[in-house]
C-alpha cells in the first residue's frame, strides 16, 4: 500500500477526500458496493439460460446415472427435512461426516450411535 501512497497522486486524493468529507466517503463507499453489485446482478441476467425448452431438452437427455442421484438425493433430503420436522438428533451424522464415513441406511430407519475409537481398540 505505501507504494500506492508514495507514487499515485490519484489515490492521496482519493484518501485525502475520504478523510475530510463524510459525505464524500459514504458516497464513494456507496459507489463501491452498489456499482459492482449492479454490474453482477446484470451479468448473471445476462448469461442465465433459465428457460422452459432448456430444461425440457436437459431432461430428456439426462443419463441414467444423473435421473438415479437425483431420485437419491431427493430422497434423502426428504428424510432429513421429516427428521427435523419430528425434531429427532441428526447429531451422529454430522459425527460420521467429520469422521469421513457416510452413513446408509433405509429410509426412516435410525442411524444407530457412532461409537467412539477408544472403545473399538478394546
Amino acid at each position: 500500500m505505501s507504494f500506492l501512497w508514495e507514487k499515485s497522486p490519484a489515490w492521496r486524493w482519493l484518501i485525502r477526500r475520504t478523510r475530510d468529507s463524510k459525505p464524500f466517503f459514504f458516497t464513494f463507499a456507496m459507489v463501491c458496493g452498489v456499482v459492482p453489485a449492479v454490474i453482477g446482478y446484470g451479468v448473471m441476467q445476462l448469461t442465465s439460460s433459465h428457460t422452459e425448452q432448456l430444461e425440457a431438452q436437459l431432461r430428456k437427455t439426462a443419463t441414467p446415472d444423473s435421473l438415479m442421484m437425483g431420485k437419491v438425493n431427493k430422497e434423502r433430503l426428504a428424510e432429513y427435512l421429516g427428521e427435523l420436522q419430528r425434531n429427532e438428533d441428526t447429531n451422529d451424522r454430522y459425527v460420521a461426516a467429520l469422521r469421513g464415513q457416510t452413513l446408509t441406511r433405509k429410509p426412516y430407519v435410525r442411524i444407530q450411535p457412532v461409537t467412539n475409537e477408544s472403545s473399538e481398540k478394546q
